[in-house]
């Protein structure tokens, strides 16, 4: 959809009719739009894979020393895997995102291997479906089952297209309630805006007539499409950045790790803005 906004906005010089405002809206499982935290879907797929996790965990109860391997979906965007690991205590995911090699999987067999002595012996990892092209499901399925030999065994499960069905989680319901009215105030204004009473038509060629609307720090934003090139990997389709990358410390400090979340880059969980008062408004309230 951002690359087909592209295309409209750069044939703006050549075809008149599409010098109209155009808004995009970001919807997808995925999250990998640039322009914004969150798209409407990720968080009901992200409920139905923390769901089944919690299914298998509670199977898992019953039969100690076992290690599940658990591919999801969401293409080259690890954001599916980092964040539904992390909620459903997952002791590693494995995302394109953060390149990881064959010594990467030996310490986290070893650090099971050590879990397995504990109370809790039972082994959660995921897998982005597009994490690597060599260390695939099956190839990390049959690595941890050679590897823990006689000290776990190893079951994997691909989720599917299961992460793409049900019914809507009640935040992308009101997520997309509220990005749909804003768009449509949006765009009635734009019309207004650009309207040529002399012509009888609407001409809008400027870069803040064809936005993509996004969530960015808890605030609905509207941003150029063409400002956003810059932002976006379009052979991956994923954003050169992403905040949730940030999280990724704290899912290994919670599977005992020996780690801290210095590793981070910027020691920030989320964009958070402290508002101070004013010194008028100081002095009113004193």
């Amino acid at each position: 959809a951002l690359e087909c906004l592209l295309q409209l906005y750069e044939a703006r010089a050549t075809f008149e009719e599409f010098c109209i405002p155009m808004c995009m809206l970001p919807a997808t499982i995925s999250n990998n739009v640039p322009g914004t935290d969150l798209s409407i879907g990720a968080d009901t797929a992200l409920n139905a894979i923390v769901e089944t996790c919690d299914r298998i965990k509670q199977s898992a109860s019953g039969t100690k020393r076992r290690v599940f391997i658990i591919e999801t979906m969401g293409g080259y965007c690890g954001y599916l895997a980092t964040v539904g690991g992390l909620a459903a205590g997952a002791d590693a995911a494995y995302i394109y995102e953060e390149p990881f090699d064959i010594r990467d999987l030996q310490a986290n067999v070893e650090h099971l291997t050590e879990k397995m002595k504990t109370s809790i012996q039972r082994g959660l990892v995921l897998r982005n479906e597009n994490s690597n092209d060599n260390y695939t499901t099956d190839f990390i399925y049959q690595l941890y089952s050679e590897e823990g030999k006689g000290v776990f065994d190893c079951r994997k499960n691909v989720l599917g297209h299961m992460q793409q069905g049900g019914a809507p989680s009640p935040f992308d319901r009101n997520f997309g309630t509220k990005i749909s009215a804003k768009a449509m105030q949006w765009l009635s204004q734009k019309l207004m805006e650009t309207y040529r009473r002399d012509e009888g038509q609407v001409f809008a060629n400027t870069e803040d007539s064809c936005c993509l609307l996004g969530m960015r720090a808890r605030a609905l934003v509207f941003q150029p499409v063409v400002q956003l090139k810059d932002e976006t990997d379009f052979v991956h389709r994923i954003p050169k950045e992403q905040w949730w990358l940030k999280l990724r410390p704290l899912m290994k400090i919670l599977a005992k790790y020996k780690t801290s979340y210095d590793v981070s880059d910027s020691g920030q969980v989320e964009h958070v803005i402290h508002s101070r008062p004013k010194d008028s408004d100081a002095s009113v309230a004193m």
